[in-house]
């Protein structure tokens, strides 16, 4: 019987730990099982990776504490899949598990803080100094609280003063207090179904299929059929069925034994999608997002790990559902950019679920009406299949769009308005006739930024080298990175000068403007800030749906997945929000936005018409988004990035150095640059290094390096080693961020 045992743990550090089995509980522990172990001051649950009978290290061994599960909680398929994860995206086995398992409903954490010796040394001192510095006053505040003795509530202690706790990580590092952290299991609590509403479902049965549709229906039952690892793009326009050809396919998939699993983009369009195919296949749809409540994802999560569920529909996380036996993985606007986890481990959900469904034996369908250059790419060169939808349900035309310049808006109006004639006059024959408007500006709050008319200075965050951008509705201007607040200035900052104003403008604003020039239309406004209360999104939408609202103002949340049947007008405020970014993506981004919220208009009975506003009417991306012409640009684009090596051409990594002290990042990135010019790769070309677009962000200074290689197997050879370098030379594993397959190079 093993005595030893390997162990993830959820930290950001690159092994598995050696635990030694104590004598009650050998036999009870298992690979894939969760443990209780102490780690440091904490106990921390973690995932068994391996049983051995001698320890792999010579140093003494700290005890399992608790066996959480007797048998292992994962499919083999999974298994298989966290260690892929771990390796190709280079991430802590601890972190893959934590992602892959939404199981903390059923633990309950807790931090207590208590005073050290030097702790006491140094709140005598403070208390016996006559004055102190507002530094001082916190710290001594703090230590004063812990000087009884008994433990107390981190979090509580963190709420009793500015940066609480910023203050008590320094206290700790300085030794003057330790943290312990807890943990214990919760009673399992009764499971609580999801209900559904039902306002997405047009029906609840079986549609009949245009021929395009029963073509590509078939082409994916045959592969089902066959049993094997099947890779298809579904590219169709947008209301040309495709959700209906996903629907066969899962029903398809179920009648053969197997499971399914739906991916979706945005938690908005979760409750839609689900409806749908929970009024097609009853309790056996189970929904998995990060709105749910942490009870909520658990009971769900259980449901398809018992097989009380067979069909999962989720966003990006979803794809790490419990299921066995797969037959048809689908993911719904494969091209979205919500699918790239922004934090460790940063995986790409699409990519993530073909991997997956090699893994099962599976089919797995990528669908989208503007698919991803990579996507195409495959399809077009044998590597994907492609099945192809080309025109609309019932024959309905694609809307028409018209694309406004702006810049001779100006020249003949003489005048700086946010709306030009021909969207004003659209919006009003739209109320007027009793059709439903789509306005989109994809870009949050009232103003960009607040500058200075004397000196051009603008309000910076304190932690983020960015703009702070303004929310009226808080009246606060905020860092979209870091979430930092502060009250606007009444004057500037540098010069003094009481000459300031706001500049640009987002989603608030056009819902304001809107408000004005139309006071009698019933409008709502969809983006972060407010979807950010819980199932908030899903309110507004209903209301939509229901004919409750005339009005839509939105960031792209509005514009993919929506079946909005009495939308008659799309307006656009300003198409060439991304075009200015600094990413080879940006053109690719602005021509799927475009076409993917010209989709929501028209799906009904009546017609549909889109008004795109841009100052750079004549860029290709834009111009071909207005022709909705997918194929010319796909073309065009394509050269552009083989020419420059970029993807699909090109594999990339980004490897970003960050610390709070600037001499820290500084030196660790020379450390970093003198590998790379020692160990070279002819097949691997290293940019860098230079400071980050976001040269500081919440607080850590910042330098990257740009890994290009068309060998894959290279560019992560040499990841690794670079990986396996700054360990070697004790450069802290948060001090090193690698991003595989990067979408941002923010």
């Amino acid at each position: 019987m093993a005595a030893y045992c390997e162990v993830a743990v959820p930290v950001p550090l690159p092994d598995t730990f050696t635990y030694r089995v104590p004598p009650e509980l050998v036999g009870q522990v298992c690979v894939g099982g969760r443990v209780v172990v102490p780690f440091r001051q904490r106990k921390l649950v973690g995932m068994v990776t391996a049983l051995a009978e001698a320890p792999r290290v010579t140093r003494e061994l700290k005890d399992v504490l608790e066996v959480v599960d007797l048998e292992p909680l994962l499919p083999p398929a999974l298994e298989a899949l966290a260690r892929w994860l771990a390796e190709y995206y280079l991430a802590p086995p601890g972190e893959v598990y934590r992602v892959m398992l939404p199981l903390h409903a059923e633990f309950a954490r807790s931090e207590r803080a208590r005073l050290r010796p030097l702790g006491a040394e140094r709140l005598a001192a403070l208390q016996r100094m006559e004055s102190r510095t507002p530094g001082e006053q916190t710290e001594y505040e703090l230590l004063l609280r812990l000087a009884s003795g008994k433990p107390r509530h981190v979090a509580r202690l963190a709420r009793a003063v500015r940066d609480g706790r910023d203050w008590l990580a320094r206290l700790r590092r300085q030794g003057l207090i330790e943290v312990v952290g807890e943990v214990r299991r919760r009673a399992a609590a009764p499971a609580v179904p999801l209900l559904f509403e039902g306002d997405w479902v047009p029906q609840s049965g079986m549609l009949v299929l245009t021929g395009a549709q029963e073509r590509a229906v078939e082409e994916i039952e045959q592969r089902l059929a066959a049993g094997r690892f099947a890779p298809v793009l579904l590219e169709g326009v947008t209301g040309s069925g495709k959700t209906e050809v996903y629907s066969r396919a899962i029903q398809s998939s179920l009648e053969r034994g197997r499971t399914a699993l739906l991916l979706v983009p945005e938690i908005a369009l979760t409750p839609a999608v689900a409806e749908l195919f929970a009024a097609r296949f009853g309790d056996r749809v189970a929904v998995l997002h990060s709105g749910l409540t942490p009870r909520e994802r658990s009971t769900e999560w259980w449901r398809l790990r018992r097989g009380e569920a067979r069909v999962a529909v989720g966003t990006r996380s979803a794809v790490f559902a419990p299921l066995e036996n797969v037959g048809v993985i689908i993911v719904d606007e494969e091209q979205d950019t919500s699918y790239k986890q922004g934090e460790s481990p940063r995986y790409h959900g699409r990519d993530t679920a073909v991997v997956r469904a090699k893994l099962e034996g599976a089919v797995v369908v990528l669908g989208s009406a503007t698919p991803s250059l990579e996507a195409s790419h495959y399809a077009r060169t044998g590597k994907y299949g492609l099945l192809e939808l080309e025109s609309r349900i019932g024959g309905r035309p694609l809307a028409t769009v018209r694309v406004v310049d702006m810049r001779a808006e100006f020249q003949e109006t003489k005048k700086t308005a946010l709306f030009s004639r021909a969207l004003a006059d659209g919006i009003q024959r739209a109320l007027a006739g009793r059709g439903q408007v789509l306005v989109l500006l994809n870009r949050r709050g009232y103003a960009n930024f607040l500058l200075c008319r004397k000196c051009g200075a603008t309000v910076q965050c304190a932690d983020c080298s960015i703009s702070l951008t303004f929310h009226r509705a808080r009246g606060q201007l905020i860092c979209h990175y870091c979430g930092r607040a502060r009250v606007p200035p009444r004057a500037c900052e540098k010069c003094a000068s009481e000459h300031v104003y706001f500049v640009g403008e987002g989603a608030e604003k056009v819902e304001a403007e809107v408000r004005r020039a139309f006071p009698a239309a019933r409008l709502a406004r969809l983006d972060r800030d407010t979807a950010a209360g819980r199932r908030r999104a899903e309110q507004i939408l209903r209301q939509f749906v229901r004919g409750q609202l005339d009005l839509l103002v939105g960031t792209q949340m509005i514009a993919k997945g929506h079946d909005f049947q009495g939308v008659t007008l799309v307006g656009v405020v300003s198409a060439d929000v991304l075009l200015g970014l600094p990413d080879f993506r940006a053109a690719e981004r602005t021509f799927q936005l475009l076409t993917q919220v010209a989709g929501r208009a028209g799906r009904g009975a009546r017609p549909g018409e889109v008004i795109v506003q841009s100052y750079y009417p004549d860029h290709y991306a834009i111009q071909l988004a207005a022709r909705q012409d997918f194929d010319a640009f796909y073309e065009q684009e394509l050269r552009f990035r083989r020419l420059l090596h970029y993807p699909p051409f090109t594999a990339l990594a980004n490897m970003v150095v960050r610390d709070r002290r600037l001499e820290a990042a500084l030196r660790m990135t020379r450390l970093l640059q003198e590998f790379f010019q020692h160990v070279r790769r002819s097949s691997v070309r290293v940019l860098g290094p230079a400071p980050a677009p976001i040269a500081r962000l919440k607080k850590d200074y910042r330098f990257q390096f740009l890994l290009k290689s068309s060998q894959r197997r290279a560019l992560q050879e040499l990841l690794r080693a670079a990986v396996a370098y700054a360990r070697q030379k004790q450069v802290p594993p948060g001090a090193l961020m690698v991003d595989v397959d990067p979408l941002s190079l923010m």
